[in-house]
This record gives C-alpha cells, structure tokens and sequence, in this order.
C-alpha cells in the first residue's frame, strides 16, 4: 500500500473516531434527556419557531408582531432567518423540536470538527492530532460551556470550515477554491456577533499573512482573494446593511468603553484550562465560588459562571505545554495562529491589560459588549496548536519532554490549589483538582507512549479517541449551564398544555374584534417565558432580546428581558399599566409571575382586574386596552421627543384624535347621522395589514398601533401614502373622505435602497 493511501486512510479513521465521539458526546441531548438551557430556549428555539410557522403558513417571516409591538426580524442577526441550516430545518418541519435545535448546533460543531481535520490533512500534520483538535474545538472550551448562545456557536463552527477553504484556495491558489472560501466566510459575517467579528480579524490577518510569506509570487494571490471577496459580498451586503441600519436604530447602537469592561475575562479563569469543575461551575449556583465572585476583587463582571470556563480536556492542555517546551514558532504558519491566540487573550482579559483599551479604538469593537466572548475563537486556535503539539510529540525524532511536563503540570496545579487556599475554598477544590489530576496523569502517559503509539497503525488515533472521549464526557458533560430537563421549558413547546397560555388564548379569542388584536404581557414569571408569544402567534408589548427599536426602549422603558419581577421598568411616558400608552398598545392581559403590586407600585384598586391565578402566573386584564386600528378625525401637533422627556400626555380621546408632529391644525369631523364611520382589519399577517376604512366628511387618519418603522410603507386604495409617526410610537395615514382600502406592507429591501440612494 503506498504511502500516500495510507496517509489518507488515517484521516478518514480520524474522522470515523471523531464522528463516533461526537455521537457518544452529544448523546445527552440527541436522546432528549436533557436539552440545551436558557439562551438556546428562552431566545433561539421561540425564534426557530416563528421562523418554521411563518414559511409553512405561506407568510414572510421578515416582521414579527408578536414581541416588542413589532420587531424587524430580517435585519436581527438573531433571527435564524441567514442560518442555512436552521433556514433549511424550517422550511422542512412545521414545528420544530428542541432536539432539532439543539442537534443542529450539535452538527455544526461536528461540520467545523471534520473541516478541520481536513485542514490538518492538507498541512500534512499527523492525523492523530487533527483529531485531537477537532474534538477540542467541538466540544472543549466556550464550544461545550457555551453551547447555549446558539448564534455565537454557528459562528464558531463556520471559522474551521472557512479556514480550510482559504488556506486551500492559496495553497493552490485557486479561484474556485476562493470563491468557496468566500462563501463560507459569508455564512460565518452573517452572524453579525462579535465571535464573527473576531474571526473575520483573524482570518483576514492569515490571508494577509499567507500573501506575504508564501513563495509563490505576491500576485497569484489576486484570483482567489479576489473571487472569495465577491462572493461573500454578494452574500453579506444586503443583511448586512440591514444589520447596520438596525444597530442605528437601535437601543445599543454602540458599547462605551466602560460597559465593555464589565464583561472582561478575569485572569484566574484560565484555571479552568487545568480543572474544568475547579470554582463549582457544573454544580449549584452557590457552591459556585470563581471569578466574577467578589472574593476576587471584581464584583461588577457582567459574566454567568458558564462564561469564564474554557476546559479543552487534559490531553490539549499538555499538548500546549509540550509545544510550548519545542518553541511555539515551529512553523510559520504555527508561529501566526500563536500570535493570533495572544492578541485574543489580551482581547478577553478585557481590563485586567491596557492592551484591550487600545484596541477598543478599533472599527467596529464598541458595537461588541463582552470582551470575553473572545474565549470562542481563543478555543478554535488553541486547538489547532494543541492539535500541532501532540503532531510534534508523535512524529519528532527526541522524546517528548517529559521531565518539562511533569514540572509544568505540577506547577499549575498547585497554582490552583494556591489560589484556592487564598480564597478559602481549598476543600471544595480538592476533589476537582483530584479528578483533573487524573485525567492530566492520563494524558502524560498518552504522550509518554505517544512515538510508540504512532508507530502502530491507528493505535494513537484510537488511544486519542479514547482519552479525550472519557475527559470531555466526565468534565464537559451535561451540567446547569449546559444541559436541563426538557419538561422544564414545556411552555416553548406549541401543543403545551400550559394553564397560563390556555387561559390567554381563549381570553384573546373572546375579545377579538373587527378592530382589535389584543396584546399581552408576560412580566417576572421566568427566565425562559418572555418569548413564548412567537411560538403561540399572540402579540406582546415585550419580549427578549439585546436588542431592540430605540423609539420602543425611550417610549415605554422596555428592557432586554423580563424574567425577574424587578426587569419591568417603566418610564415617564408609560408610568404604569394605567396610563394612556399601555391603552394605546392594546395592553388587555398582563401576567406576571408576583402580584402585579409589586411590579407596579404605582397602581390603584380596579386600575386592572383579576382574572385567575394559574400555576405559573397572576393573570389580569386591562379593559381600557384600544383597539389595534383607530379612526381619528382629530390631529394635533406635539413634540414627541419632549413627551418622552416629560412623560405629559395630552387630555384627549384617542379613539378619535391622534397626536402627530407635523399635521394641520386640531380639526373635528363628523359623521353624518346614521353614517357608517370606522376602520376594520381585513387581513393581518406579519408583514401585510389591510384595513377597511370608513372616513367621515372633512377626512381623517387610519391610525395603526404598531411600531414605526422606516421599512413599512402604505396604500390607499393602491396609491401609495406616507406613513407619520403618530402617538409617539405607532403609525398613522391621512386618508379622505368615502370609503377606503389603507394597505401597510413592509418592504426593507425597498426601504434600505431609499434610504441609501436619498431617494
């Protein structure tokens, strides 16, 4: 057998060993035991959800009505809409499982996984330390103890599959392999998160690198850079720009330099690269004992537990070390990715270096709120040097440095125990640092036997696949921050038998009306419920999400979540579920998981009714709540920015008046007698509101309750209209006397194109 067929068998074995691993790893949640928590829940499966209901029930899902009175879905990276994976699932299930979604992230990783093994393959490193990396990279570091922000993990499964591509497309300096380099790499920009943003430095820094230290001329480059850049605009420019325009309208348009320290990586947290349990991270929350604990001087980190963990299994860790021992710069293209992994760390370390304070300076860093979440490609190179090390250990003609490993171990373990006996939680420590201790034992001799080991076909391949199986499983596995029964999100699920949801879905059946579609709240009840209309179809004043539509956060106050009962802040000009604004949105049911006294301080006795109390939830209804359409025959002129400084709302009736910035001034019209006047909703869907108008004699304005935005337009009688702001926050039509067709459709393509051309 030539050597060339056996070099490619043992790849192909490294990623047999490798899918059977990930199978084995991902087993938990693949089997439906437990499902991935929080962030995957309470945000991504509501909007998977929606993004599965709206193409199966022929809408557009590129508006949603059912959270934030109205949310542009196209342009909020986390929307799923631009993930192809996730697109495609939709399109194929009418209601998607929690374990689809979480078998996709799942698969993903296992993408970037092989990806990188095929990277390996063409670097012509051993394929027991492509293996070694990828199952690092797939289930080690932010990959495993972050699984739950799904779009920050899509985004790191992109980054070794655009790699491969590129470092391919120079090797051969290959236009088509460029334009699948460019491709990739537009999947990866299209997560618009700052793991991306991270990557898209990094990537861009390695082809500049590979340009100019390559021996092929500088210009054959031209052709694959060239056609990856095309094809990846192609793909980007558009949601990106859309992207762009929400971040402008959005509440959090940019991070200042403060707020992006709060979420720095404290240096002790890199501890747990020796002892993935070591501050109590898998167990109970107060058990846990690390940093951002207060003990370690830094009290104001903006960090769960979860976040300051980046265990990669014993086996990398020793293999970092023994690379480290050869001298890091033992290729160019190793020298680059160690460069690469200092200037991340510096990046994640946040604060705790000047270094991240100069680097705030660079384009497009304050748009990003966690410095830590660095840690996500940190782990993606520190597996391809991992990987390398062992690659060195293996097939170098000395012994690996045996001696230099046992004393590094020892040093960094009793750096642990120091700084636990410092913070006074050495017992709690011992046994962490026992088992971590034995996997680290493990790994020595794996690496003392490894030139033995790879002398023998598949031997060190299967010995690999073992070890870090066995250390990923125990270390990594299914745990608080990780992994929870699926009955606990039972409410995320569309045939729930939810008593809360049941009642509020016949509730809003029996007020529905021509003019009406009733909003609700879900206020304080719990971590993973703010986001449950998207899977229900009913509309809410709030939801969940970082980001959210300026004008919505200054009129009503709203904040990224409403788990807790202290997260319902009200503002000036929305002091309480009794005023003109909680009408004005159709507010007719409120649940809230305390007393609604205690989120309201400011209510009286019957300001709201008590409906029942549910075994979630204190549910009420608002019956001064307004219709979603109004008719007003009345406009007045107001400063909508000094409302929302002054928190003063006009004494009016807002079934007939409406309150705008530029209109004539106040006039009343009247029907004549027996005349029929009004508006009707014809047909709501989420991108599409028809309304039948009945406009009295001196005209009027179709007044719509739903968020302004840009991208909407409007028709009356198939003439296009301008769409005014209105009452603050919503929408209003002028339209004449007789009787109309007033159509509001959103176009966001149509919109960005005016918006940047100025036409």
């Amino acid at each position: 057998m030539s050597e060339r067929r056996q070099l490619s068998q043992s790849y192909g074995a490294a990623a047999l060993v490798f899918l059977a691993a990930s199978v084995i790893l991902a087993f938990p949640w693949a089997s439906g035991r437990v499902t991935v928590p929080w962030d995957a829940k309470a945000h991504f499966q509501p909007q998977f959800a929606f993004l599965a209901h709206a193409l199966h029930s022929g809408q557009s899902p590129f508006w949603t009505p059912n959270v934030f009175a109205g949310s542009p879905q196209l342009a909020d990276p986390q929307s799923l809409i631009f993930s192809p994976f996730f697109l495609l699932a939709a399109w194929l299930f009418p209601e998607p499982s929690f374990a689809l979604e979480d078998g996709i992230v799942f698969a993903m990783l296992a993408m970037g996984g092989l990806a990188f093994i095929a990277y390996f393959r063409d670097r012509k490193f051993s394929a027991e330390g492509a293996l070694l990396c990828a199952l690092a990279f797939a289930f080690g570091g932010s990959a495993a103890w972050r699984i739950q922000h799904t779009g920050q993990v899509m985004s790191l499964a992109w980054f070794p599959v655009t790699l491969f591509l590129l470092a391919r497309a120079l090797d051969r300096r290959s236009a088509l392999w460029g334009a699948y380099a460019g491709v990739s790499a537009a999947f990866l920009v299209l997560g618009r998160d700052q793991v991306a943003f991270l990557e898209v430095f990094v990537l861009s820094a390695y082809a500049i690198f590979r340009v100019f230290s390559d021996d092929a001329k500088i210009s054959t480059a031209v052709a694959p850079l060239l056609a990856g850049a095309v094809c990846g605009l192609a793909i980007v420019a558009a949601p990106l720009a859309l992207t762009m325009e929400l971040a402008a309208q959005s509440n959090r348009p940019a991070i200042d330099l403060e707020g992006a320290l709060r979420g720095s990586l404290h240096p002790a947290s890199l501890l747990t690269l020796v002892s993935a349990n070591l501050f109590g991270t898998d167990g109970p929350l107060k058990d846990f004992w690390g940093p951002p604990a207060a003990s370690f001087g830094s009290p104001d980190l903006f960090l769960a537990r979860n976040m300051c963990d980046i265990y990669m299994g014993a086996l990398p860790l020793v293999s970092l070390i023994a690379l480290a021992r050869h001298g890091l710069p033992s290729t160019r293209e190793i020298a680059f990715f160690s460069a690469a992994a200092a200037v991340l760390l510096l990046y994640a370390l946040g604060r705790f270096t000047p270094a991240f304070a100069l680097m705030f300076h660079v384009p497009g860093v304050d748009l990003f709120r966690r410095p830590a979440d660095a840690t996500f490609p940190l782990g993606a190179i520190l597996s391809i040097l991992a990987g390398f090390g062992l690659h060195i250990a293996a097939h170098a003609p000395t012994r690996p440095p045996l001696r230099f490993l046992a004393a590094a171990l020892f040093a960094l373990f009793a750096l642990a125990a120091l700084v636990a006996w410092s913070k006074d939680h050495l017992t709690a420590a011992l046994l962490p640092l026992a088992e971590s201790a034995g996997f680290a034992a493990l790994a020595f001799l794996l690496f003392a036997f490894a030139p033995r080991l790879a002398a023998r076909r598949y031997a060190l391949i299967a010995a690999v696949g073992a070890t870090m199986t066995l250390d990923l499983a125990f270390n990594n596995g299914p745990n608080e921050s990780t992994a929870l029964p699926p009955e606990q999100f039972d409410v995320l699920r569309a045939d729930t038998q939810n008593d809360t949801i049941a009642l509020l879905r016949a509730r809003l059946a029996a007020t529905a009306a021509p003019d009406r579609r009733d909003r609700v709240e879900l206020a304080g009840i719990d971590f993973h419920w703010p986001n449950a209309s998207l899977i229900h179809g009913f509309d809410q004043e709030f939801g969940y999400n970082p980001v959210r539509l300026r004008l919505l956060e200054e009129a009503t106050g709203a904040g990224d979540h409403l788990a807790l009962p202290e997260q319902r802040v009200f503002s000036k000009l929305y002091p309480s579920y009794r005023s003109t604004l909680a009408d004005l949105l159709g507010l007719r049911f409120i649940a809230t998981g305390v007393p609604i006294e205690e989120i309201d301080k400011n209510l009286k006795p019957g300001d709201v009714e008590f409906i029942a109390r549910t075994k979630d939830a204190y549910v009420y209804e608002n019956k001064r709540a307004l219709p979603r359409v109004l008719l007003a025959t009345c406009a007045s002129r107001v400063d909508f920015a000094q409302m929302i400084e002054d928190g003063v709302w006009p004494d009016l009736d807002y079934r007939a008046s409406v309150l705008l910035e530029e209109p004539p001034v106040c006039r009343h019209s009247h029907p004549e007698p027996d005349a029929a006047s009004g508006a009707r909703i014809r047909s709501y869907t989420n991108t599409e509101v028809v309304i039948d108008a009945d406009v009295p004699r001196g005209g009027g304005y179709v007044v719509l309750n739903d968020v302004f935005h840009p991208s909407w337009t409007a028709e009356v009688d198939g003439e296009r209209a301008e769409i005014l702001p209105a009452n603050v926050m919503f929408r209003a039509v002028a339209a004449p006397q007789g009787r109309h067709e007033v159509r509001f459709v959103y176009r966001p393509f149509e919109g960005l194109w005016r918006r940047v051309t100025g036409r």
